[in-house]
Parts: structure tokens; C-alpha cells; sequence
């Protein structure tokens, strides 16, 4: 840890050329994963990082750097080095701080630290066991994997705060390829919580997890081309919330807003989406696999409404962003670890539940798509144009959903995704993923209920839709 008397030289240091705000990040962190390829061990490894990330601002401008020098003397050095980014007189000087006072959401119980390798193994064992019983001679690859994160920060800046916290995090991910004479197909599904280990033996059922990953790929070994065209589609929850995510959601944070480089930018009161669409970004659900107690400014967690009933009411704002928007940070702020500059990103990202059911959805639906996950793709925030390829998807008749197909793209513009969402279930759920973007992989929530568009233009090789 830095103590309080060094962090007020270093933070008078970096603000010695007129730096308008300095914060000092110390981190130190370590995590351990494996992974069983085919059965066996195939990686095991645990590593540790412990350093400091010095970040000074002044009116629109931004400079950073970190360090593992942690001696009085070279933190004093690394701040003094950023402060010749600027040039002017000292506007403010440090002389204390004052604890942020904050809930504790994701206490660190039944710590993955406390359970061995061995164990970890053998749960993942289990669901290869579970695997290897459908006894399909086109499952030819299965990857299971076990990883923990333990991470302790401590923040000191110019405005007088100071926290420190510690959580843990961990995660289970299951692999499966099928191939056969007419190519292969692969699924993955990855499980995450900040809970602590009773979450993968008492709350959820790893060889279920497991069995579904093969089950999945096998079914899309033997289906259908997807057919072309534009078409209603139905985006099953849970983890459909990653078009979303990387669609609407990277283009409502502050990093794009403030440049003017997002379709949502000024349009906070305006109709930006169908009025049966409200959406929330919320870093407080309690041991959630996207939660923070507080961001990597200092600011609190909060759970923010993006849009509700169709009409945009907030984006999500870290301090510095907020400048060019007049606005402070929202407790949208964080990063990978001390080497990343932080920047303004999402935590738990869901769709809220509509009105209708799953049921009606689909028996509402004469002839479309069902999407039920996604794969990659790729998005533009600054129009969020995106192109998703689909996991998993069927084609829906007549109310019904029928042949599974393979193959499917989604295409189009997230902004005018939304307003085409005609019905929304009461079935929200949330998937785990990892979220790259400038200030470098955090973990998040992605999240909706079944719900429904009126029209996407669908990318596959089957032909028209009849």
C-alpha cells in the first residue's frame, strides 16, 4: 500500500506544473487458472502484479503513466516526469484526505484461494465426464478452464479522497468442438461471479453447463444454412444481450458522447428507442459477475437508467469525459488494472423485462428468426453499425420455432435496432463475458429478456426465408 504521508508529496509533485487533477492507482493483484484440453492438463500457471498508475489532467487534457517503483523517491520521479506535460504554476496543493464511505456489495466469502488445485480439477472433471457420456464420436476437441482473480486497489487524488477494497472474481468455461464431413462447429459458455466458489458447486450445476455446451455444438453441426433476407428476429435472453451491449451500450458511454463520436450524443430527453425499450446500466448488484462498490476514480456505484420507455435519460460518465459534457462521473469509471488509463465503461448492462411472455413472442411471430446467442462480430460506435454471427439460432413458422441453422449474421445499426423492438418478455436474465475497449478487458454483464424486432437483415447462405 502507499500510505497517506508519501501519496500527498507525490500527488504536490504531479501537480506542481498546473495540473488541475492527479490521482495516484496502486494494485496488487494475483490470479491462477487451468485448463484440462481432451482430458488432461494442459495449463496451469498463477501470476501477481503490484504497481501504481499516475494519471494528471488539466481542462480536456490527459496524461499517464505507471510504475513498479513504489520507493518514495521513484514515485516522486514518475509524477514529476508526467508534470513536464504541462507548463504552467501550481493551481491547488494536497494537504489530507477523507475515507469514502462505501457499502461493501461483494465481500470476498469462501475465497477460491482456499480451495486447492486439485479441486478445481476435479469440478471440471465432473463436467467432462458429463461430456464424454453422450459418447459422440464428433465431439473432437473439449477445453475446460478455471480462473480466479484476487485484486486489491487503494486511490488516493487531488480532491481530497481516498479508498481502498479488495474482491474477488472467478469464472468457469467449457469449449466444445464437433466436426464431421461437412466442416465443424464450436460452442463455449462461461459462467462468472464474484460469490465465491460455493457459486459453482451450490448455486449453478457445472455438468449441466457442461453437457449443454456439447449439446449445443452438436446441434449445429447437423443444421440447416441460415436463409438471407430481412426478417422479424426474436433475440432469446440472457446472453442475446451482447448485441446490445456492444451496439447501444459502448455508444452510450461518455468516452464516445463527449467527442461527439456516438448517434446518442445530445439526445439525453429524446425518443431514441421503441417505448416498450428501457435499459439500465447497474454496478450494485450484489456479488454480480459486472459489479463494482466503487469505480476507479472514486466515484460510487450506482445503477443507471439509460433509457426508459423509449426516451433517452443518461449515459454512462466518468469525470473526465464529463468535462467536454458538464457533467461529473457516475461511478461508470474503471479499468483492466493499474497500466490501463481508466475511462468510462459499463459493469451489469441489461434490457429491462417487458410486458409480454416468451410464448406470446413467438406464437406472435408467422415466419422469422430466433436468435438465441451470439459469437463475434464487430461494431463502429461512432454509428454503432454492427454484424453479429449467431451460435445458435432456428427458424420460427407459423408461431412455432423449428429448424435449427447455422451460419446466421445479423446486420445493422443499433440506433435504429431499438426503435424496430416491437415486444419484450418477462424472462430477463444476464451472461458473463469480458469487455475490451481503451482502457483495456473488465469484466461485465450482459443482459435481456426474449424480445423482438420487426425487421433485421439476416446474412446466410440458405437462400430466401419461405
Amino acid at each position: 500500500m502507499i500510505s497517506k504521508k508519501i501519496a500527498i508529496e507525490v500527488l504536490n509533485a504531479a501537480l506542481s506544473t498546473g495540473a488541475d487533477y492527479a490521482e495516484i492507482f496502486f494494485e496488487d493483484s494475483h490470479a491462477n487458472s487451468l485448463s484440462i484440453e481432451n482430458g488432461k492438463v494442459n495449463v496451469s500457471t498463477s501470476n501477481s502484479m503490484c504497481g501504481v498508475g499516475l494519471r494528471l489532467l488539466k481542462e480536456n487534457k490527459s496524461v499517464y503513466g505507471y510504475t513498479n517503483n513504489l520507493t518514495k523517491a521513484g514515485l516522486i520521479k514518475h509524477a514529476l516526469s508526467l508534470a513536464k506535460s504541462f507548463n504552467g504554476e501550481r493551481l491547488l496543493t494536497v494537504t489530507d484526505f477523507q475515507n469514502i464511505k462505501c457499502k461493501n456489495r461483494n465481500p470476498i466469502t469462501d475465497s477460491f484461494d482456499d480451495h486447492s488445485r486439485e479441486e478445481k480439477i476435479a469440478l471440471l472433471k465432473g463436467g467432462i465426464e458429463e461430456i464424454n457420456n453422450l459418447k459422440d464420436p464428433r465431439i473432437v476437441r473439449t477445453i475446460a478452464g478455471f480462473s480466479n482473480n484476487y485484486r486489491f486497489v487503494q486511490l488516493y487524488n487531488s480532491k481530497g479522497k481516498t479508498f481502498k477494497r479488495a474482491t474477488e472474481f472467478g469464472r468457469v468455461g467449457f469449449t466444445v468442438v464437433c466436426a464431421d464431413e461437412n466442416g465443424f462447429e464450436s460452442s463455449f459458455e462461461g459462467p462468472g461471479t464474484q460469490v465465491g466458489y460455493k457459486y459453482f458447486t451450490d448455486v449453478i450445476n457445472v455438468k449441466k453447463v457442461a453437457k449443454e455446451t456439447a449439446e449445443k455444438a452438436l446441434k449445429m453441426l447437423t443444421a440447416a444454412e441460415c436463409p438471407s433476407g430481412k426478417m422479424p428476429v426474436v433475440i432469446g435472453n440472457g446472453w442475446g444481450g451482447v448485441l446490445f451491449h456492444e451496439a447501444c451500450g459502448h455508444p452510450l458511454e461518455a468516452s464516445a458522447v463527449s467527442k461527439g463520436l456516438s448517434p446518442f450524443a445530445g439526445k439525453v430527453g429524446q425518443k431514441v428507442a421503441s417505448s416498450v425499450v428501457s435499459a439500465v446500466d447497474d454496478s450494485t448488484m450484489p456479488g454480480a459477475w459486472g459489479s463494482i462498490d466503487i469505480d476507479d476514480e472514486g466515484n460510487l456505484g450506482t445503477k443507471r437508467l439509460l433509457i426508459k420507455n423509449g426516451i433517452l435519460q443518461d449515459y454512462m460518465i466518468d469525470d473526465f469525459n464529463g468535462r467536454r459534457i458538464n457533467r461529473e462521473g457516475n461511478g461508470a469509471c474503471r479499468r483492466q488494472n493499474y497500466r490501463f488509463c481508466p475511462t468510462s465503461r459499463m459493469s451489469n448492462t441489461y434490457i429491462c423485462n417487458g410486458k409480454s411472455t416468451k410464448e406470446e413472442i413467438i406464437k406472435a411471430t408467422k415466419l422469422g428468426l430466433y436468435a438465441v446467442s451470439f459469437k463475434g462480430g464487430s461494431v463502429d460506435p461512432s454509428t454503432s453499425e454492427f454484424n453479429f454471427g449467431c451460435s445458435e439460432a432456428y427458424i420460427i413458422r407459423d408461431g412455432k420455432i423449428c429448424e435449427p441453422v447455422k451460419g446466421a449474421t445479423l446486420v445493422g445499426k443499433g440506433h435504429e435496432i431499438l426503435e424496430k423492438i416491437d415486444m419484450v418478455a418477462n424472462d430477463l436474465d444476464v451472461g458473463q463475458g469480458m469487455c475490451g475497449a481503451a482502457s483495456g478487458s473488465i469484466r461485465t454483464n450482459v443482459g435481456q429478456p426474449t424480445l423482438r424486432v420487426s425487421e433485421i437483415t439476416v446474412g446466410g447462405r440458405g437462400g430466401e426465408l419461405k
